[in-house]
């Protein structure tokens, strides 16, 4: 593993939230100045390649990096907010509907988050 792909391992590891590459690329210049953004972009699609973050992609949002442990996510309509959340794996109920095994499955749930919802109840009064 190179110091870049160590660093940016680290950072979507470490920090909290679900980081777009621009982010990542904020952070690593702080211990790399000189670095480019390229690099940071090749990088990111080496971890994910080697299964090490994943890419989460939303309609109309950049795409978003994250640890590689089994979780699902919540996604708020209004206000694109991703929150992490473990609902009970669905392998063995998708291997026996598809019949065979499959590689991996992305579970994200849309859904108006509270903030959003208390902001309509109070636009509303």
């Amino acid at each position: 593993m190179t110091k870049y792909e160590k660093q940016i391992y680290e950072i979507v590891n470490k920090l909290t939230g679900h980081l777009t590459a621009d982010q990542i690329f904020s952070e690593l210049k702080k211990s790399y100045p000189s670095v480019s953004l390229a690099t940071v972009y090749n990088n990111l699609n080496k971890l994910c390649e080697a299964g090490l973050i994943r890419r989460v992609s939303m309609e109309g949002s950049p795409d978003r990096y994250d640890r590689s442990a089994k979780h699902d996510h919540l996604v708020c309509r209004r206000c694109g907010k991703l929150t992490d959340i473990c609902f009970e794996d669905l392998t063995a109920s998708l291997k026996q509907q598809l019949g065979e095994d499959f590689l991996a499955y992305d579970l994200k749930v849309y859904y108006i988050c509270p903030e959003c919802r208390r902001k309509t109840q109070a636009a509303s009064i």
